[in-house]
């Protein structure tokens, strides 16, 4: 009879112990699965706040209203969301004020569309050039840059009081307010004045 309670106790004992592996077992199944799931998860976040593109960036910054407004009105989006790099050097609201008074309404007319897209690309350098990139290049090159705009004619960079100021064909400047605005196709430098070409 002892041996028989002994025998069963065992068995009892056992199967116990192997419901509370496979128990033990599923519990990190779960947890794993459960991992897999919150890193997928967040996989999926970054990838839905991906960095927008330079129309995008511009047009969730209130400052450059009037500049998002003018690249419509040039056609413009589509070659400003292309995969580029670009760099523009983007007036903000302020810049444009700056004009002579109803410059910009009369840019924005449909029979202005050449000019107004001349004006645009004008602020707009093939290439990914932050900050430093421009800085190392007015230094390399005896405290003058110049580079050729999209636009086609050049505008020429130096540091002045520790900005960058731009200069344009017609010998006006602009000062960079704000540099490095990443976008997914390039980057922004917002400027405080509108340069021109000749």
């Amino acid at each position: 009879m002892k041996k028989r309670n002994l025998i069963v106790t065992m068995t009892f004992i056992g199967a116990l112990f192997m419901s509370t592996t496979a128990c033990n077992e599923a519990k990190k199944e779960s947890a794993t699965e459960s991992e897999e799931v919150v890193m997928e998860e967040e996989v999926a976040m970054n990838e839905e706040v991906e960095t927008p593109t330079i129309v995008g960036v511009a047009a969730g910054n209130e400052n450059f209203s009037t500049l998002v407004a003018a690249v419509k009105a040039a056609d413009l989006v589509e070659t400003l969301n292309s995969e580029g790099p670009f760099t523009v050097f983007a007036p903000t609201n302020d810049a444009f004020s700056k004009l002579p008074e109803g410059t910009v309404e009369t840019l924005l007319k449909p029979e202005n569309k050449e000019k107004l897209s001349g004006i645009l690309t004008y602020h707009v350098v093939s290439g990914n050039l932050d900050a430093a990139a421009v800085t190392k290049a007015i230094t390399d090159n005896n405290g003058s840059f110049t580079v050729k705009t999209v636009q086609g004619e050049e505008i020429t960079a130096m540091v002045v009081d520790g900005k960058v100021v731009l200069t344009d064909a017609n010998g006006n400047t602009a000062t960079v307010v704000m540099a490095d605005v990443k976008a997914s196709n390039g980057i922004i430098h917002a400027i405080d004045t509108v340069v021109m070409p000749k």
